[in-house]
């Protein structure tokens, strides 16, 4: 059984702990305000605007459109979104168990290459073989410390590139999708090419184009990718500090528990060696009184 000065160690790092978790928690939540208000301003005209640019694309022909040609699923090029720091509960690794599920099972007959968007799901990719090395999207990789648009559309830009030069054939992302404090959902989605919506879910598809055609096309289609990418990002960090809020809080919850229950060990155990001094000490007298 520990002793006395044992147990007063354990009390004191747990309360310095809780303490560290309680302020965690406190910052999180701040954070978490200001990510979540981003993106539910963000999420209903990212949205808008990929469905237009879905149903444009199924009145233009291929030779109108580079970035809706279909070309199977021989070179994949996902991009995974974490976060740079842990303490987030399950946040990171379920993002890095999904992006392994689909290199080993739906994308197992392709070649696949990631790009990190975070220095967690980083930390594990870069040391298998599915890490895509690209002098352009590496220095650009890092951008989870700074997350803006501009950033964001350079990314995209590199991604429009690739898909355009038939580097990679399909590019989906995998993110965590802010749902609420508590919750996150894991989305696979798909980025390019960019597929015609269901022809039930469809609005009309003859359009007027003015000024002209090629403009509008060229105009919308590289600012609802950069905005589709911006979207996951802001989702991602939403998620993240819900997650790690919500960690946190547990943490602090678990701490308190445990300082409750060694707290009550020690008041047992200074009690024990309290009754056993007495017992040595009337034992002692008895002894002299003999």
């Amino acid at each position: 059984m520990p002793n006395l000065k044992e147990i007063r160690n354990r009390i004191s790092s747990v309360s310095s702990t809780m303490q560290i978790t309680s302020a965690m928690k406190m910052v999180s939540a701040a954070k978490l305000k200001r990510a979540q208000d981003a993106i539910t301003r963000l999420r209903p005209y990212a949205s808008k605007l990929r469905y237009i640019l879905e149903n444009v694309s199924s009145s233009l022909d291929l030779s109108e459109n580079d970035f809706a040609e279909d070309r199977g699923q021989e070179r994949i090029l996902i991009v995974a979104i974490t976060s740079n720091r842990g303490l987030c509960g399950g946040f990171n690794s379920n993002i890095i168990k999904r992006v392994n599920t689909l290199i080993k099972n739906e994308f197992s007959q392709s070649t696949v290459s990631v790009v990190c968007l975070g220095k967690k799901i980083k930390d594990v990719i870069k040391k298998t073989d599915a890490y895509f090395v690209n002098d352009t999207l590496a220095p650009l990789e890092d951008i989870m410390a700074n997350a803006t648009f501009e950033r964001t559309a350079e990314i995209g830009e590199e991604l429009m590139r690739l898909f355009k030069a038939k580097q990679v054939d399909k590019i989906v992302l995998v993110y965590n999708r802010f749902l609420n404090a508590a919750n996150q959902s894991i989305e696979v989605e798909n980025y390019l090419p960019i597929l015609p919506v269901a022809s039930q879910n469809a609005g009309p598809s003859d359009y007027i184009f003015e000024p002209n055609k090629e403009d509008i096309v060229s105009e919308l289609i590289p600012k609802s990718l950069k905005t589709q990418l911006f979207k996951a990002l802001l989702d991602s960090i939403a998620a993240e500090q819900g997650a790690r809020m919500t960690a946190m809080h547990k943490a602090t919850d678990n701490a308190s528990d445990l300082k409750r229950s060694l707290t009550l060990g020690y008041n047992k155990a200074r009690q024990a060696a309290i009754t056993n001094e007495i017992l040595e000490i009337v034992g002692g007298a008895e002894a002299l009184n003999a």
